[in-house]
């Protein structure tokens, strides 16, 4: 994406070779240096969840991760909702250990300008966006209002968050469900929301005797897992809601039959929901309600739900086929990320066992929703559709920056204690400096290391 290529268009050829031989607890080490005043202290919330982890007795067999499209299934426990746990603060900024740090020091002059270079673009994207908010505004009316929205401008600037009022028109464009060309937005619009009403009638207003025996489990499994998602927001519990994300889901899963209805899918549909209802409903999301809207507005939110879960779905359909291969990829991606980033932590889980499959699953397929503050979801997602088809090789090394944050507690954990803390990670109170910091690490370390074509095994 063009963000992140200015950027590295400012480092010579030079500067890369250095990256490849630089270690890269240095290059991490150093950033955390650079970034220690703006990030203080992280205070969070638990997610929710159970995951059904047992620790390995034998040492990591390299050959198992070495396949990772091999048909694995999981449990519909792994991605079940539970209780929320309060966790206290962790410090996220913190040099790395001394016998780190000698380690590599004599690596420290190679890497020294392109790291700086990298924290300098970093600290700019965390604070950019608070102090010039008002330019940023005019720089979205500005590409908003022409005749037609030059998209890699507009990518630049949701990539560091959309204002609230302008998301919806925001995500239909990134998203490539309303056309570029205004004249066109809606008539097309229109013609979509008609369409998606055709489907629900084809689909979903249907008697049971109508529907497969397939069609009539899958519906009830959806119907289940509705009142799971998001249970800690009350809006979500709404009767009305639940039948919108039950017509959402199921003509999804009915037009996708490759897949069908996967558990994590109606996490997903989510953002787009509470987004496009805040083009209708105003103040806190927990006082809004779906009877202050009448049907027809309810259907172009529903239309418009169905269609961008569908574009963003259509860029990872691997995710949630049989045995879910694109998520086991990723997963494997993200091991080798965190070995290269910080092999400490990565050879103490390795050491007490723990499989990286056991707990960052989740996070792929419900693309950290369970993980963090439901307030927070959006804002991540301004960069998740600001990626376009980049999204998935980005979110690697946004898991990657999330879990770090919490590297040297990891560092000092037993098997155990590792898998209650990954299961119960203390964002509860996690602000919107919080997630940029995340971001700001992962578009770093994709500066740094997506151009060494050999960083990432497999």
């Amino acid at each position: 994406m063009s963000m992140r290529s200015n950027s590295s268009s400012s480092y010579s050829r030079e500067d890369d070779r250095n990256k490849d031989t630089s270690s890269p607890s240095t290059l991490d080490s150093r950033f955390n240096q650079t970034l220690r005043n703006v990030q203080g202290m992280l205070k969070g919330r638990s997610f929710p969840g159970k995951v059904l982890i047992t620790q390995r007795s034998d040492p990591l067999d390299q050959s198992a991760l070495q396949s990772p499209s091999n048909n694995i299934r999981f449990s519909n426990n792994d991605i079940e909702h539970g209780e929320q746990l309060d966790r206290s603060a962790e410090d996220v900024i913190q040099t790395r250990s001394n016998a780190n740090a000698s380690s590599s020091a004599n690596k420290t002059k190679a890497s020294t300008a392109s790291t700086e270079n990298t924290s300098n673009e970093v600290q700019k994207t965390v604070m950019g966006a608070r102090s010039t908010d008002s330019a940023r505004l005019m720089k979205f009316q500005k590409e908003l209002s022409g005749t037609t929205v030059v998209l890699e401008k507009l990518r630049e600037l949701a990539w560091s968050g959309v204002p609230p009022y302008l998301r919806p028109t925001v995500w239909r464009l990134l998203l490539g469900y309303a056309p570029s060309n205004s004249d066109r937005r809606e008539g097309v619009l229109k013609r979509k929301r008609l369409e998606y009403l055709d489907c629900v009638a084809q689909y979903y207003d249907i008697p049971d005797i109508e529907r497969t025996d397939e069609e009539i489990s899958m519906l009830r499994q959806i119907a289940v897992d509705c009142p799971r998602t998001v249970p800690d927001v009350s809006f979500f519990q709404q009767a009305a809601v639940l039948k919108s994300l039950e017509r959402i889901l199921y003509t999804w899963a009915i037009r996708h039959p490759a897949s069908g209805y996967v558990q994590g899918i109606n996490d997903l549909a989510t953002p787009f929901l509470v987004v496009f209802l805040s083009e209708y409903l105003s103040g806190s999301v927990d006082t809004w309600s779906m009877a202050d809207l009448s049907p027809e507005k309810i259907s172009n939110v529903e239309a418009d739900c169905y269609w961008c879960l569908s574009k963003l779905l259509d860029g990872m359909q691997d995710h949630y086929t049989f045995a879910q291969p694109g998520i086991q990829r990723l997963v494997f991606k993200l091991k080798e990320l965190v070995r290269r980033i910080d092999e400490p932590v990565s050879t103490r889980m390795e050491e007490q066992g723990l499989e990286f499959l056991q707990f960052a699953f989740r996070w792929f397929n419900c693309l950290l929703i369970r993980e963090i503050p439901f307030h927070l979801v959006a804002r991540l997602w301004d960069t998740y559709l600001a990626e376009g088809d980049a999204l998935r090789d980005f979110l690697v090394y946004i898991f990657a920056s999330f879990l770090l944050t919490w590297s040297d507690k990891l560092q000092k954990l037993e098997f155990q204690d590792m898998v209650m803390f990954l299961q119960h990670l203390p964002t509860q109170n996690w602000n919107e400096m919080d997630l940029e910091m995340v971001l700001s690490r992962a578009y770093m370390w994709h500066t740094m290391f997506n151009k060494s074509p050999s960083h990432l095994a497999g």
